[in-house]
């Protein structure tokens, strides 16, 4: 996340502890594992504005998927280690959501994944996002 983004977007913090499964032989934690911390991070964030992803499917229809995602390995971590996730939402569009998590270990930045979700219902056809959802987020951004 750019400095400017940071200040300008409220920040979600998700803690997370790297345990012996994330990891490889030499104890640093194997690459596609930071996308899974990533993925818990957007799972609380949204618990965290009031919904999750059974409700929104049962009452809306709606599942996410992600539709890009980029990630920028800056330093490793390593087990035990308490990682933060932060998480802030960077666009809002129709049927998208915009996002950026940075994964630090203290101050020190070890991950930036850039996320885009898309909308869509339960069989996969796009979909706007329910106006309490966008709402929610809209208060956040």
């Amino acid at each position: 996340m750019t400095e400017s983004a940071a200040l300008s977007k409220p920040v979600f913090n998700y803690p997370i502890r790297v345990f012996y499964e994330d990891t490889d032989a030499a104890g640093i934690v194997y690459y596609a594992n930071y996308l899974k911390f990533a993925e818990r991070a957007r799972t609380e964030w949204l618990r965290h504005l009031g919904f999750d992803h059974i409700w929104l499917k049962r009452q809306h229809g709606l599942v996410f998927a992600v539709r890009r995602c980029t990630a920028d390995y800056i330093r490793p971590a390593r087990l035990d280690d308490l990682l933060d996730v932060r998480t802030a939402v960077t666009k809002v569009a129709g049927a998208t959501i915009e996002m950026a998590q940075d994964i630090y270990l203290g101050d020190t930045h070890l991950v930036a994944v850039q996320v885009k979700l898309a909308c869509l219902n339960e069989t996969g056809a796009p979909m706007r996002m329910p106006a309490d959802l966008r709402q929610a987020m809209r208060v956040t951004e």
